[in-house]
């Protein structure tokens, strides 16, 4: 049991199999969002993707950060040199490095638009306002940083603070400010709730019947909130993202159970993989598929530049692995601030 009561699992290969089918749904709709805007941007029509990004647009993000803080109990005590290595150190250096990765291929684009000194200007931004689709392992960081900072502030009165904040619906027009006030209760609620999300994982084990029912009401209601427009008010938003977070722990818990869809699995066990190097093979198949496959309808188009998103993502992985070029995904010891740990890569297990 940890600090805060949660009680840990039995683990193989320091794993939960559970969270990383979790957390392969999300990335599967995270490059699913980001693959169907791009689509309908490009041809300037929209699909009945749409529909699918808009239902999962509630609890996409929510539920990528409640899992994010759900082991937090186990290391938020550590010395703050080894705290900030993995926690802070760890993320700053793949968005560095990514960021750069992504103005290369795309500064003769914006260099056409806004010239390269507007270029050099757009990527100094890129550290204070996130880029793009890194905005994620930006603010990671900061919330690890704020929930030990925070580590002797009653947790109840935090997390309602923050629960305020969400409702708030901050717009400054800075990523940083918005994303972490609408965000950071999902982030805290898996670190404070860590038992109470474990033991539902339990219940929907123990019951897959009654679980099954219960995410066929969660998708009929969720559907229902956001056809109406309801979505973004005050309070509803909170309680679709808790909803749709513990929709996608159920789900993920029962394929768990059942060895279903391995592939999801695997995807959440490398989905910050996927999520730094998803970009590069998205842009391709979308140009490729809309110039020379335009008979296809829109819809089919962007679920394949999804999938050509995903499996590209870890075939560049695999590649930069097989090729000697791991500093892509591995962090090199020169930006190790402690001292590191065996077998240490990108993804987390701890």
């Amino acid at each position: 049991m940890t600090a805060n009561g949660t009680h840990v699992p039995r683990m193989h290969a320091g794993r939960v199999d559970w969270v990383d089918y979790a957390k392969g749904i999300c990335i599967i709709m995270v490059v699913m969002m980001h693959s169907v805007l791009g689509v309908e941007a490009a041809a300037g029509q929209t699909s009945f993707m749409h529909y699918v990004v808009e239902f999962a647009r509630p609890f996409r993000m929510p539920d990528f950060f409640l899992i994010s803080g759900l082991f937090l109990a186990v290391v938020i005590d550590r010395d703050w040199r080894t705290y900030l290595d993995r926690k802070v150190v760890h993320f700053a250096y793949f968005y560095v490095l990514w960021v750069t990765i992504q103005f290369a291929f795309k500064a003769p684009s914006f260099a056409a638009e806004i010239g390269w000194a507007g270029v050099a200007k757009l990527y100094a931004l890129s550290f204070i306002d996130p880029f793009g689709t890194l905005w994620f392992i930006y603010l990671l960081p900061i919330f690890f940083v704020v929930t030990k900072l925070t580590r002797r502030v009653p947790s109840l009165l935090v997390w309602g603070i923050a629960a305020v904040l969400e409702s708030l619906h901050i717009s400054t027009g800075w990523m940083v400010p918005d994303e972490f006030c609408s965000k950071f209760f999902y982030f805290y609620t898996g670190y404070l709730f860590a038992r109470q999300v474990f033991a539902l994982s339990d219940a929907a084990r123990g019951r897959p019947v009654m679980a099954l029912a219960g995410l066929a009401s969660w998708a009929v209601i969720n559907a229902a909130v956001v056809f109406l427009g309801w979505a973004d008010l005050p309070l509803v938003s909170l309680l679709l993202g808790l909803a749709g977070a513990c929709a996608i722990i159920t789900a993920g818990t029962l394929l768990a159970e059942k060895r279903w869809l391995d592939g999801v699995r695997f995807c959440g066990e490398h989905s910050i993989v996927i999520y730094l190097a998803f970009f590069l093979p998205m842009a391709i198949s979308r140009t490729l598929l809309l110039k020379f496959a335009p008979f296809l309808d829109l819809g089919v188009i962007a679920i394949l530049v999804n999938v050509a998103g995903v499996i590209g993502a870890l075939i560049v992985w695999k590649l930069a692995m097989k090729s000697g070029a791991t500093f892509l995904f591995e962090r090199p010891d020169a930006f190790w601030i402690a001292p590191r740990k065996k077998a240490a890569r990108l993804q987390p297990a701890e």
